[in-house]
């Protein structure tokens, strides 16, 4: 097997160069925040980009100033400086306009320790004629090749992302696993227990067990039989802890979580029964949703709080109310210690993923549609009754399901989340989200 699957890029540079601007055009969003005050971009923010049928992870960072007296400074620069150590490939960027300054001097530096990939690159050069008059200055910072390109107006953007492609890693990493193999990631918080528990998994089982070395930076993938079925369990330990900085550092871990996410099928968070239920638990189990994942919640270290009924009841009620919105997903008590509650383990991920995979006949859905409409009438909009036609299954991992209806906009929250629940009862999907996709009828003939 390759030994990774994608690339992780990070966008660095001092405030206000345009790495926001640049975000939100290689991936095409307007997520990250554009404004000209330095320091607008606190956090890191991420996005998944296929470019040249390459798909690569982009993290937006805080600008690097050490200058600057905003109490913020020092949170941006650990940000930016974890984006570094975390990413495969790092584009740095610096402003044409301005010219090199001491702090671009400082951070090349700094990016010349890292045996890194680093594509220097020059924001708001507009065209051939600016690169001509302002490029020229930046080679006094001892760099062979720089990036002349305007991420406002895609001058030198094209020849930049192709660059970007070349270097690149190429996901082809399920190409040598079994067919069907279900892909499991372990995610969570630094010292919850991850990698404990996949070793008590592979050491309490009989299974056929292969390592993968460095599939996942600091990780090892493990490709197990279990029964009649193949597994992947991808394990995203390995975030450094530095100082007195863990709580922040927190924060970093995503990056492994994100890159782990976009390679399963389904994730299992795990909660640290000592700690509960923490916000960055919930960011966790947000950005699986986010990515439409399979999700099982674990709370590891059970033993901590096995003669503690009313600890274990506070616990479970705290993960309910901090995660309302997956109250769909499994949660299983088990401590990677003794073994406790581990056998539940994959039988809860094999229903799961029956559902997360399963396909329904369209007359099926049709019934179910038409009995849920009788039960309960749709609204009125702009004084007609809402509509629906007939329904089909589009997709899995999660099901998808699109709805063909008069009017798609009329269709309030509340609605829609009556056929939702619905659809998940009358289908037996109590595991899994799923997703309602509403189409106007009117539009289809349009296409015809």
């Amino acid at each position: 097997m390759p030994e990774q699957t994608y690339s992780i890029v990070a966008l660095v540079g001092r405030p206000n160069v345009g790495k926001s601007t640049l975000f939100n055009r290689i991936t095409r969003t307007r997520k990250a925040l554009v404004d000209s005050t330095p320091g607008v971009t606190r956090d890191r923010h991420y996005e998944r980009v296929v470019w040249n049928d390459k798909l690569f992870m982009l993290v937006d960072t805080g600008g690097i100033d050490d200058s600057a007296e905003d109490e913020m400074v020092n949170h941006i620069r650990r940000q930016a400086m974890m984006a570094i150590e975390e990413a495969d490939i790092i584009l740095f960027l610096m402003d044409g306009r301005e010219g090199p300054t001491p702090a671009d001097h400082e951070v090349i530096e700094l990016l010349r320790k890292t045996r890194k990939t680093i594509f220097h690159v020059v924001n708001k050069i507009d065209g051939p004629e600016k690169e001509a008059e302002l490029l020229g200055r930046f080679y006094e910072l001892g760099i062979d090749n720089l990036w002349a390109v305007s991420a406002e107006h895609r001058y030198g953007f094209a020849t930049l992302m192709d660059g970007l492609s070349d270097q690149l890693i190429a996901n082809d990493c399920d190409a040598r696993l079994p067919e069907n193999t279900i892909k499991v990631a372990f995610l969570g918080r630094p010292n919850v227990g991850k990698s404990s528990m996949i070793n008590r998994i592979l050491g309490s089982e009989r299974m056929v067990v292969s390592e993968v070395s460095g599939t996942t930076r600091d990780s090892v993938d493990s490709l197990l039989t279990h029964g009649s079925h193949n597994y992947l369990l991808i394990d995203t330990a390995g975030i450094r802890r530095k100082g007195k900085t863990t709580e922040k550092l927190e924060k970093f871990s995503i990056l492994k979580g994100l890159a782990a996410m976009e390679r399963c099928d389904i994730a299992v968070v795990l909660i640290d029964a000592a700690d509960g239920v923490t916000e960055q638990d919930t960011k966790v189990i947000g950005y699986t949703q986010d990515q439409s994942r399979g999700l099982i919640l674990v709370v590891n270290k059970w033993d901590l709080v096995q003669d503690d009924k009313k600890r274990q009841q506070k616990i479970l009620e705290d993960i309910g109310r901090a995660a309302p919105f997956v109250g769909f997903a499994p949660l299983l008590t088990v401590s990677a210690l003794n073994g406790y509650g581990i056998k539940r383990l994959f039988p809860t991920i094999g229903s799961l993923y029956r559902q997360f995979t399963k396909t329904f006949p369209t007359s099926a859905l049709n019934r179910l549609l038409r009995d849920a409409v009788e039960q309960h009438s749709p609204p009125i909009y702009k004084n007609k009754r809402l509509k629906f036609y007939y329904t089909a299954q589009v997709g899995t991992r999660p099901p998808k399901f699109v709805v063909m209806t008069n009017s798609s906009k009329g269709i309030h929250f509340s609605y829609e989340r009556y056929l939702t629940n619905r659809y998940r009862e009358g289908l037996g999907l109590d595991k899994v989200t799923l997703q309602l996709i509403f189409r106007d009828k009117s539009e289809q003939r349009d296409k015809e």
